[in-house]
């Protein structure tokens, strides 16, 4: 057999992937060509699919960078050369477009499902290799449509409808909870707690568990402005509601579906005027070109807006991934900066390396200072050594964090601080 003839056959099993699918035929094309006279083998044909598929998430031709490669370095194999440059390309600092057009998000059917599923369990990321707030969720909508590229929750379930459950008054009436025990519960997990609205009263029955269950705080979290309904009815005092906030520019490039920066904070002020308690979630932090100024500016943005008596708790994270939400990126072929990072090993996840992650924390961190007394703040699934060296503490337990955080968050609802 020929090598050319070893080369293709090496190919093949890419022939059918989704990752090989989801690019362009020309790069497919430039792809198999190159399998064959640089004599590839499988693994760096595989990788080569991989790196190709970045290149055009982030904006650049894999196809022209090979060959550019090729010409400057004269060298029949370039496939080491161009994995350098992809290399480079994750430690280099991600640079956006000022102002892009936001991209239409792929509409998504609602739909209603009668299925007998259970509807509350732990967090589907909480660990025991990282500080944990034990948080406890309710699955009332299973899918989300706001098209963010870092999102798990496309791990979680099949392409195709959203579903809302018909059942979710029952099942949550069916939840027997320890009264004796206090819980944070919520249901901003399996998709945005506020996309689709009350549809099938799903909000109402949500503020009826809380209401029945003074034992527990509930939050709400959404990176939307759909509010009204919580505008419209009573809120039980232990519900709380939350956004992720990110400097527009990457609402722009990575949150495409979601309401701006501004009109979540809008949204937040209207709901603290009503008396509810709200929180932030700084999750996920991009490191990007100006992410000090970006993140300082919705710092004080909140300053100027609230007091600390009308925030719950405010929350750190960054871009965390499991490999099969790495795989869901790729295959669904948007533009993204975010998978252009150094991707290190983080409690069996991947995410940026220790020393980056210390360095936007700490910066954000400090530029709360003025609260730091005066609301709760905390790191989503990080390490208790970035608790240390950020906070100057950490706890040694989960449950520990997690009576902090209830305890904290539940004074401010009853209005002791």
């Amino acid at each position: 057999m020929s090598p050319i003839s070893i080369a293709k056959d090496r190919s093949l099993p890419f022939k059918e992937d989704a990752l090989f699918l989801s690019l362009d035929v020309d790069t497919q094309s430039f792809i198999n060509k190159v399998a064959q006279k640089d004599k590839l083998t499988y693994q760096e044909i595989r990788q080569c699919i991989e790196i190709a598929i970045d290149f055009s998430m982030w904006g650049d031709s894999f196809s022209h960078t090979w060959v550019d490669i090729q010409n400057e370095s004269n060298l029949d194999k370039t496939f080491s050369l161009i994995r350098k440059r992809w290399e480079e390309l994750k430690i280099s600092t991600i640079q956006y477009n000022s102002n892009p057009i936001r991209p239409k998000t792929s509409i998504r059917k609602v739909a209603s499902h009668d299925n007998q599923n259970e509807i509350i369990g732990m967090c589907p990321v909480a660990s025991e290799k990282t500080v944990c707030c034990n948080l406890m969720t309710i699955d009332a909508v299973q899918g989300c449509g706001l098209g963010c590229s870092y999102c798990s929750i496309q791990t979680f379930y099949e392409d195709g409808a959203i579903l809302v459950d018909n059942q979710l008054k029952e099942k949550l009436d069916a939840i027997q909870l320890d009264p004796k025990k206090n819980y944070h519960i919520g249901s901003g997990q399996s998709s945005d707690s506020l996309a689709v609205g009350n549809k099938n009263g799903i909000i109402e029955a949500q503020l009826n568990f809380a209401r029945n269950n003074p034992n527990i705080i509930f939050e709400f979290k959404t990176k939307t402005k759909n509010i009204q309904y919580l505008l419209e009815t009573g809120v039980p005092k232990n519900v709380f509601v939350c956004w992720s906030l990110n400097p527009q520019v990457i609402i722009n490039h990575e949150e495409h579906g979601t309401a701006t920066l501004k009109q979540r904070l809008v949204s937040a002020r209207a709901l603290a005027d009503k008396g509810v308690i709200i929180g932030f979630h700084f999750h996920p932090i991009f490191y990007y070109e100006g992410w000090e100024e970006g993140y300082q500016s919705i710092v004080l943005n909140i300053f100027d807006q609230f007091s600390p008596q009308e925030i719950g708790m405010i929350s750190f994270g960054t871009l965390t991934y499991i490999k099969p939400a790495i795989r869901r990126m790729r295959e669904a072929g948007f533009k993204s900066k975010a998978l252009q990072i150094p991707l290190v090993d983080a409690a069996g996840k991947l995410s940026y390396p220790m020393d980056i992650k210390e360095k936007i924390f700490r910066s954000v961190y400090n530029y709360f200072k003025d609260w730091h007394n005066d609301v709760f703040f905390y790191f989503c699934m990080e390490d208790k050594s970035l608790w240390n060296s950020v906070f100057g503490y950490y706890y040694e337990t989960n449950d520990q964090f997690e009576k902090a955080l209830f305890k904290y968050v539940k004074s401010k609802m009853t209005n002791k601080i």
